[in-house]
């Protein structure tokens, strides 16, 4: 019984832990006769949802295009 309670008290603090990690946005703006200006934004120790609500944010513009 004792290692069932033990076993059942990891699993609940694993699945209780969120998973976050680094990711990089990239935004691209594009400018007619001009080149494209990339840019690189670090998004660090996110939950991979509030990284793409924040790169999505970054889209200021119908000319940039941002991607995670």
């Amino acid at each position: 019984m004792k290692k069932l309670l033990t076993l059942a008290v990891v699993l609940g603090a694993f699945a209780m832990t969120s998973c976050k990690k680094d990711y990089t946005c990239t935004c691209t703006t594009t400018m007619t006769g001009m080149d494209d200006i990339v840019q690189e934004i670090p998004l660090n120790d996110y939950k991979k949802k509030d990284a793409e609500d924040g790169c999505d944010a970054l889209q200021l513009s119908s000319a940039t295009t941002c991607t995670l």
